[in-house]
């Protein structure tokens, strides 16, 4: 009597270990914190089929496409952790010649007399041969005293000096340059190959132009929220619009000081749960997936996390749980037939985005019995002491 009383036990235990949706729900179980009206209320979220009516309601907002000003991956940065970047790029004056400033080298040459020309040979290079900008912002020049280089350009330079040697020179020709440039710096961190210190020279330096003399990014980059932060103000540049959508505003100047930081994009991720391929067998079934410049689409997320397992996997309870910038919402998508990938496929994704694909309900019973059975034909088997046999009949 012993086993029979096991079977009827287990035979009555419906519920096992594990997440699972309610069948045929229409809305959450729980509530969720929802704006109406400037105002926080809790409420259960209904959930919104993955249809063709769908797919074009979400293709008519043009921000849920990459390139879209007020994606959410153009703001995620932002809210994860607090930033408090401008969406905009600082405001760019007229382009001026470069001013000089401390630590700045000038080579000075005044032609017809060598006696005031330092010159530079095999062993003096220019900078060595050149007159260094104090940090007063001054140098000293013979016949012409103290001269005032701070912020001036070199042909403003070149003017004092020929007016305060004309005194002693007649036709004085002389010519200014900056022979090494030291003074205005920017500095590039992030996720660069080479990030450091770079100087800014008399070709205005941008953006582009920076990342790039930085060994360009590294893989792990999120080009649409590059941070500037210039004097007491953060400015969020989106390199992605640039490189793709041809925005040139975002190839912003830098000035003296910027701080030009590429973050890494492992907020713009993707994670898929539940009845999955990835790791079967291994008991690894959770798994994060990295969008590719912010862009993935539900087919794709499904597709990086093996697909489906077809012995577990409930196909026509597929979620997707939304709660970007907080607004919550979830999709349910049907894909018992193969054909419903095509609507996964013009779904986008946004990040932070969590893809759980349901357990078939028969398959709980199934893993129940399939525990139970090795261990009924153990008992089967057993001829002991105890003659326990008892699905076994004598002849």
């Amino acid at each position: 009597m012993f086993v029979p009383i096991i079977i009827v036990q287990v035979s009555a235990c419906t519920i096992v270990p594990g997440q699972h949706m309610r069948q045929f729900a229409t809305e959450s179980s729980i509530e969720f914190p929802v704006t109406e009206n400037n105002d926080v209320i809790f409420k259960k979220l209904n959930i919104q089929t993955i249809n063709a009516q769908l797919i074009i309601d979400l293709e008519k907002n043009i921000n849920n496409r990459s390139l879209g000003v007020n994606n959410v991956a153009n703001h995620y940065f932002d809210y994860r952790i607090g930033a408090k970047t401008i969406k905009a790029v600082p405001t760019q004056g007229a382009y001026s010649q470069y001013r000089v400033g401390p630590r700045d080298i000038l080579n000075i040459t005044v032609w017809g007399h060598p006696e005031l020309t330092i010159p530079a040979g095999e062993f003096r290079s220019s900078s060595m041969a050149g007159n260094v900008v104090g940090e007063d912002g001054m140098f000293f020049f013979p016949f012409a005293g103290v001269i005032k280089a701070e912020d001036r350009t070199v042909e403003e330079i070149r003017e004092e000096l020929t007016k305060k040697l004309s005194r002693f020179i007649e036709n004085v020709q002389l010519d200014v340059r900056v022979a090494e440039y030291r003074s205005r710096r920017v500095y590039v961190v992030g996720e660069v190959s080479k990030p450091g210190v770079y100087l800014v020279r008399d070709i205005p330096l941008s953006v582009l132009e920076a990342i790039n003399g930085a060994g360009g990014v590294t893989p792990d980059a999120d080009l649409r929220n590059i941070t500037l932060t210039r004097k007491d103000k953060t400015y969020s540049i989106n390199l992605l619009s640039l490189y793709e959508g041809g925005d040139t505003s975002q190839n912003v100047l830098l000035e003296q000081g910027d701080v030009l930081n590429v973050p890494d994009n492992t907020f713009n991720k993707v994670f898929v749960l539940g009845e999955s391929m990835f790791g079967r067998g291994f008991g690894i079934r959770p798994r994060s997936v990295i969008m590719n410049k912010a862009r993935m689409t539900l087919t794709e997320a499904l597709s990086e996390s093996g697909g489906f397992d077809q012995e577990t996997a409930d196909a026509a309870r597929v979620f997707v749980f939304r709660s970007a910038l907080g607004k919550s919402e979830i999709f349910l998508l049907d894909a018992k037939s193969p054909d419903a990938l095509l609507l996964a496929e013009r779904f986008p994704m946004q990040p932070r985005d969590v893809v759980f694909i349901d357990r078939a309900e028969g398959i709980r019973w199934n893993q129940i019995v399939a525990q139970v059975i090795p261990t009924v034909q153990m008992l089967n088997l057993f001829d002991g002491s105890l003659n326990v046999q008892p699905f076994m009949s004598r002849p």
